[in-house]
């Protein structure tokens, strides 16, 4: 029987890729869980259940872990970073070599793509409800 009534945590998806990355960040700094912990005056077991996806952590959380491992908030929330980011690299060679008037128009019109799409996903995803 468990302490206190407590249920046992089940991790989401999202919470383990979350948790995945910031063990990864973690051994890539060459830090143990504990000492993250201490230096991000947090308990070790509170550490633990992030990286195993059992928490979700507060925003004073994340923040003092992304700031201590030095590490990009969008590879947390994004799966598909690295890819997107390479995909974005490969447009921004071509932008700079676009003149300044060239770059404006290539800025609005994606602007104005990117507004239509979310607001066409977030229309069919309310219709769906």
């Amino acid at each position: 029987m468990r302490k206190h009534g407590k249920k046992k945590k089940i991790p989401t998806k999202e919470l383990q890729y979350l948790g995945a990355r910031i063990s990864e960040a973690r051994n890539k700094s060459g830090l143990t869980q504990q000492e993250l912990a201490v230096q991000c005056h947090r308990g070790m077991r509170h550490i633990q259940n992030i990286e195993g996806g059992l928490a979700n952590p507060s925003y004073e959380v994340l923040s003092d872990l992304i700031h201590r491992l030095g590490m990009s908030a969008n590879i947390l929330f994004f799966s598909n970073m690295e890819q997107v980011e390479q995909e974005v690299q490969h447009l921004l060679c071509k932008f700079a070599a676009c003149t300044e008037d060239e770059r404006q128009i290539i800025l609005n019109t994606l602007d104005c793509l990117a507004g239509q799409f979310l607001s066409r996903r977030y229309t069919a995803t309310e219709e769906t409800k």
